[in-house]
């Protein structure tokens, strides 16, 4: 198994949801971060004064897959979450020792 974590651009996230909802994936996590990459941020003009945004508001997709649907995964965000334009984010790939559903007891691949 994989666990796939996406950062991306925050209007990016409805589309990235149903392009793995469409190949299969059930479930993910959504958390809002703060963070920068090579952009570092920006300047911004407010009442007359420049400060600087250093973290920029981004979306983390948490994803755990079977083995078989990690390049489905990976193509799927990867399509969906391009802009084209700095800052589009980054995916990270782990791998998955064990998952447990709390409630049933199940582990592995059912579990997810």
């Amino acid at each position: 198994m994989k666990f796939i974590s996406a950062i991306i651009k925050p209007f990016k996230l409805d589309e990235v949801r149903e392009a793995l909802s469409e190949i299969g994936v059930t479930g993910m996590t959504v958390t809002e971060v703060k963070g920068f990459g090579r952009q570092k941020g920006h300047t911004e003009l407010y009442r007359g004064a420049e400060y600087v945004v250093d973290f920029l508001p981004k979306i983390k997709i948490e994803v755990a897959v079977g083995d078989d649907l990690k390049e489905q995964c990976l193509e799927a965000i990867s399509r969906t979450a391009n802009t084209g334009k700095v800052g589009d984010g980054k995916m990270f790939v782990f791998d998955l020792e064990e998952v447990v559903r709390i409630r049933t007891g199940e582990t592995g691949v059912d579990a997810v």
